[in-house]
């Protein structure tokens, strides 16, 4: 810890070195134009990789960048970037060697994160014919990745919070990107939010009408 300190001190007067009134700028708020959801590895440092500062890019990071129905962390910040930071584009952010979608391509056992790593499991399932057909181990896992981080842009797509931004004038943007570890590179997948709009029948939500106050009242 002694080490985090002391980074810690040489990183402050760094930064008031630059611009004496650079933290009293920042205790001012938050206006990020991004939202990054991110894998846990310690290897994909959100602000470094995109080259953006604090207050830029407001991070969510869980084991294989997942967006799960059920995850209230995740639905919490998520609400949170959209309805009220008003953020202008939505990052699912994947990477090669993945530490999670390799435990979830294997039939190891780990313990609880067994259970988180499922998630993984239905995608090699909705896509086991391209999966099995790539013969070479580390291609098969770099698609499982790529295929990971599409699915979990059509997993936002599906929320109510995406549903209703998507309502309301100029909503965000989705992206789904892969982080090459080994050339530091982010490639771009290019998903295209139409390829879900087949499905509209079954995940769109219709917003409540909102009703004015008197108007049942003057119904009777």
């Amino acid at each position: 810890m002694e080490k985090i300190f002391e980074n810690n001190k040489k990183w402050v007067a760094q930064k008031l070195s630059e611009d004496k009134d650079y933290f009293n700028k920042l205790a001012l708020g938050q206006e990020p134009r991004y939202l990054f959801i991110g894998c846990s590895d310690s290897r994909v440092p959100a602000g470094e990789i995109s080259g953006t500062g604090p207050g830029e890019m407001f991070v969510h990071r869980n084991i294989a960048n997942l967006v799960v129905h059920t995850d209230v962390n995740l639905l919490s910040v998520l609400q949170y970037a959209v309805e009220v930071l008003k953020v202008k584009d939505i990052i699912v952010c994947g990477h090669y060697g993945c530490g999670g979608v390799a435990a979830a391509a294997s039939n190891q056992q780990y313990g609880l994160i067994d259970n988180w790593l499922r998630n993984i499991k239905d995608i090699m399932r909705l896509h086991e014919g391209e999966i099995t057909a790539i013969k070479d181990e580390e291609a098969r896992l770099r698609r499982l990745v790529e295929l990971n981080v599409i699915e979990q842009v059509s997993n936002l797509y599906k929320t109510s919070i995406i549903q209703n931004a998507m309502q309301a004038n100029n909503p965000p943007k989705i992206h789904g990107l892969v982080y090459d570890i080994k050339e530091g590179i982010l490639k771009d997948l290019n998903v295209d939010s139409n390829i879900f709009k087949r499905y509209d029948y079954i995940y769109s939500i219709v917003p409540e009408p909102e009703t004015v106050e008197g108007n049942d009242e003057a119904a009777e």
